[in-house]
């Protein structure tokens, strides 16, 4: 099917059955990761409440993938994710994941043919630098989010900060180096794919 700049519409009906009114016919989840690899745009709407249902619909793709054997989502980053509902930093994960993987995208062509060439230490200072650059820009939105600076604002230079304060900070440093660690996994299994492929 030819792409156009309008996402193709499927229905979803009560009976679990997808139809793709570009095409007129019935689809499944597989045909719509397809459509998704071959980058066709799609929504997803609920037949009967019209509601936009794309969201849960490309969720169970990825759960598809994952109980097929194909694991591309490290446990430790499905919990780390888990726990972000509901948290402070809820807000900031979708950007700093979709950033990534933006990131990630531009950059494949280049790591496929680096990898390629050599499966060394060539490929993995690929990798590794490309963790770098997503670290130094998580750390940069992060500080965009901090109000003041150390040392401005809420406490006088060279007076200690409140208990609380000190506390929420140490909390932060651990989520943001947990996230570095979860970003580079999820870099050696994306390495570890594309060696397959």
């Amino acid at each position: 099917m030819a792409k156009t700049n309008e996402p193709t519409i499927i229905k979803k009906y009560a009976n679990r059955r997808l139809y793709n009114t570009g095409t007129s016919t019935y689809v499944t989840l597989e045909d719509l990761a397809v459509m998704v690899k071959g980058e066709e745009d799609f929504v997803v709407f609920d037949a009967k409440s019209g509601d936009d249902i794309t969201r849960s619909v490309l969720t169970q793709i990825i759960f598809e993938q994952e109980s097929k054997g194909q694991n591309l989502l490290p446990v430790t980053f499905l919990r780390q994710l888990i726990r972000f509902y509901g948290d402070s930093m809820q807000g900031l994960v979708p950007s700093f994941l979709e950033y990534s993987m933006t990131s990630l995208t531009k950059e494949q062509e280049k790591l496929r043919s680096q990898m390629s060439e050599a499966f060394g230490a060539t490929a993995f200072d690929a990798i590794e630098d490309q963790v770098k650059r997503n670290t130094e820009m998580f750390e940069r939105a992060m500080k965009m989010f901090m109000p003041f600076p150390a040392g401005e604002g809420g406490t006088a230079e060279g007076s200690e900060p409140a208990a609380g304060t000190a506390k929420n900070e140490k909390s932060a440093s651990g989520d943001l180096d947990q996230m570095k660690r979860q970003l580079e996994e999820m870099q050696k299994k994306i390495n570890q794919l594309t060696d397959k492929s």
